[in-house]
């Protein structure tokens, strides 16, 4: 049975509210689609109760606003009650495509404004919400999760912070260090893996693969996303190579050691396909050396999944690698900002993640388990039965 399509065991914690903050919108727009589809077609006697209050609506969608002063100080307000609902506020803290007028300049928006809007929001709900769960898909300064040195833990700074402000669960994608959470060891903390979505969308794209041990291998770019490259091999009974950095600790450019060499661990790839596995793109020279490595060893195709992709240095060099045949396939999920020029790139694949989060809003929303939804392995078998059976959605 479908996820949709469950029958209600469960009473609401209260109204369903979805709350997108700046540039979040048009992705809070198809997450409440799915689910204003769902609970119309969704069957139960207890609809009709006043537990259910609210449980059907044309829209989930709470307006929500941050306007800001001449100063560049800003308020965050709510355009409607919400007193005794279940708040989903939904933040993409890498949206640099927003604005906003400083002075009379032109401010593009960093993950710190995000970050303070999301905290004016929930300011802005003054205590009233039954309550407030927060979805953040890139989770805010997760790239600074331990110390080295005199060095501030701002992630953990963040999340005991949101915890403080009556935030009761956070969900997010592909932490860059899961054990963050420890930080915050009495709230619901939620890292989702988007495994199957990848599988999904690659499948869909990519109509003559073979998924066994013999014509495809799974690859880790570094020794940190092992446990990511464990987990996906595993699922899908593939081999597992690694690349691990060798760096230049005599020197610093750029704030850090210099990569002098990839060097790789793992069975041959040669006339295999690869996929390359990792949390984000960033500049994405890691992904480019791998993917040149790989060919190198005569892998056949080589496809580079990545949940954020962010791509800071533009999209220049992976149009190279694209026409020099170094790369296949490049997917990213819509989880954060995705620029139109990405979107129009013959290699790129979009991986939408909506009805992923509408499904796991909806079962939280229901105080029901998400241990289903967080183990994908069930799904990805079936997909990859049809997948063999040669049935192509």
């Amino acid at each position: 049975m479908l996820y949709e399509e469950k029958i209600i065991e469960t009473i609401p914690v209260g109204p369903l509210g979805l709350i997108p903050l700046k540039g979040c919108e048009e992705l809070v727009g198809k997450v409440d689609k799915y689910l204003v589809d769902w609970r119309n077609e969704r069957e139960s006697e207890h609809k009709t109760s006043i537990a259910f209050s609210g449980y059907q609506r044309d829209s989930y969608i709470i307006g929500a606003n941050t306007p800001r002063f001449g100063s560049g100080e800003a308020k965050g307000e709510i355009k409607a009650s919400v007193r005794g609902d279940d708040l989903y506020l939904i933040v993409d803290v890498c949206n640099y495509s927003q604005t906003y007028s400083l002075c009379g300049m032109v401010n593009h928006m960093s993950p710190d404004d995000h970050y303070q809007d999301l905290k004016r929001v929930i300011a802005a709900a003054g205590g009233k919400a039954r309550r407030i769960n927060v979805i953040m898909p890139f989770l805010y300064e997760s790239r600074q999760h331990k110390r080295s040195g005199r060095e501030s833990l701002d992630c953990a700074l963040a999340l005991e912070e949101l915890v403080d402000m009556g935030v009761e669960n956070i969900i997010t994608f592909d932490a860059h260090d899961p054990r963050v959470q420890n930080a915050i060891p009495l709230k619901g903390f939620e890292t989702v893996q988007p495994i199957y979505q990848f599988i999904k969308y690659l499948l869909k794209n990519e109509k003559e693969l073979e998924i066994d041990s013999d014509h495809m291998m799974v690859i880790s770019p570094d020794e940190g996303g092992m446990s990511r490259a464990v987990f996906f091999s595993n699922v899908l009974g593939l081999d597992m190579g690694m690349f691990y950095k060798r760096r230049d600790y005599t020197r610093i450019v750029n704030g850090r050691n210099p990569i002098v060499a990839h060097e790789f661990l793992g069975s041959s790839v040669e006339g295999k396909d690869v996929l390359i596995i990792d949390d984000m793109i960033s500049s994405g020279e890691s992904m480019l050396d791998v993917a040149k490595e790989l060919k190198s060893r005569k892998a056949r195709k080589v496809f580079v999944c990545a949940t954020f992709g962010l791509f800071t240095n533009g999209l220049q060099k992976f149009d190279e690698y694209y026409e020099n045949g170094l790369i296949d396939r490049v997917l990213t999920t819509n989880l954060v900002y995705q620029t139109p020029e990405l979107l129009s790139r013959p290699y790129y694949i979009s991986v939408d993640m909506s009805k992923y989060i509408a499904l796991i809003i909806d079962n939280l929303n229901h105080d029901a388990s998400l241990s289903e939804l967080l183990n994908p392995t069930g799904r990805i078998n079936k997909l990859l039965a049809k997948y063999r059976a040669g049935i192509r959605d």
